[in-house]
């Protein structure tokens, strides 16, 4: 059974799941569904199309499925959807999708997005990504996989966080950044792997001395990243950690920081 704070205002439409709480003087609009066991804390604001999953926690004011911040957003019935045991903290602000793009916001699972954070639209944001407190994501950004940004930092629109990167507090990422890196900076640069990161994801010694090889190839003075890609394609053949890095570097739009 949901339990509803009586001046929580819920649109008639709205589909509540099993077991969900919310808080006092929370709105959930129309065309919203909300998983069940799903907290919703004091003050948050739902609008729809939105779809939250089972066992997230909102812990209060967040503003969730609001229109997109894009000048050329006409109404468009575009929509936001968040996978299930997020955290969400306070005042956490997250954009539906533009038409511009495939029109949804897409929030994976397990991820902690911390205080006062905003994922603009059309964001792709994974699954087990930590957003440290007013991290700020533009319109087109991907957060892949296991990613960690660093409070007060700022990613440019259509930019890339490969999987298990980490970015440092307050950074200005104009860049991709590749898997498994270490980046910071305004304008951030590469500064190592991840090491500690690959361990505790169960990399092996192997697994990441060649990682770090690839790093370093990467880096190197005077290879243009089309030719950097080739040696590291020489160098690991069918290797199935160093792929991850390649498929990134081949399919990258803006570019990768080095």
């Amino acid at each position: 059974m949901s339990r509803i704070d009586p001046t929580a205002r819920i649109a008639p439409d709205a589909r509540i799941g099993e077991s969900v709480e919310i808080g006092a003087y929370a709105v959930v609009e129309s065309k919203v569904t909300i998983g069940p066991k799903t907290k919703i804390g004091p003050y948050c604001m739902i609008q729809g199309p939105t779809i939250i999953g089972s066992g997230c926690t909102l812990t209060g004011y967040a503003s969730i499925g609001t229109a997109p911040q894009d000048h050329s957003y006409k109404g468009e019935d575009t929509r936001l959807e968040i996978g299930d045991n997020n955290i969400i903290r306070e005042f956490v602000t997250i954009n539906r999708g533009t038409i511009k793009d495939k029109g949804v916001t897409t929030i994976g699972d397990h991820n902690l997005i911390m205080a006062y954070c905003h994922v603009a639209h059309d964001c792709v944001v994974g699954s087990h990504v930590v957003m440290g407190n007013l991290a700020t994501l533009a319109g087109h950004v991907e957060i892949h996989d296991h990613a960690i940004i660093g409070g007060f930092s700022a990613i440019h629109q259509f930019t890339r966080i490969g999987s298990r990167c980490i970015v440092g507090g307050g950074s200005m990422v104009s860049l991709d950044i590749i898997p498994y890196a270490k980046a910071s900076g305004d304008r951030a640069k590469l500064f190592s792997v991840n090491t500690i990161g690959l361990k505790r994801g169960g990399f092996s010694t192997e697994q990441i001395r060649a990682i770090e090889k690839a790093y370093r190839i990467l880096r190197k003075q005077g290879l243009l990243l089309k030719e950097a890609v080739c040696v590291i394609e020489q160098e690991f053949p069918d290797d199935k950690v160093i792929l991850p890095i390649l498929s990134f570097l081949k399919t990258s739009r803006r570019g990768i920081a080095r």
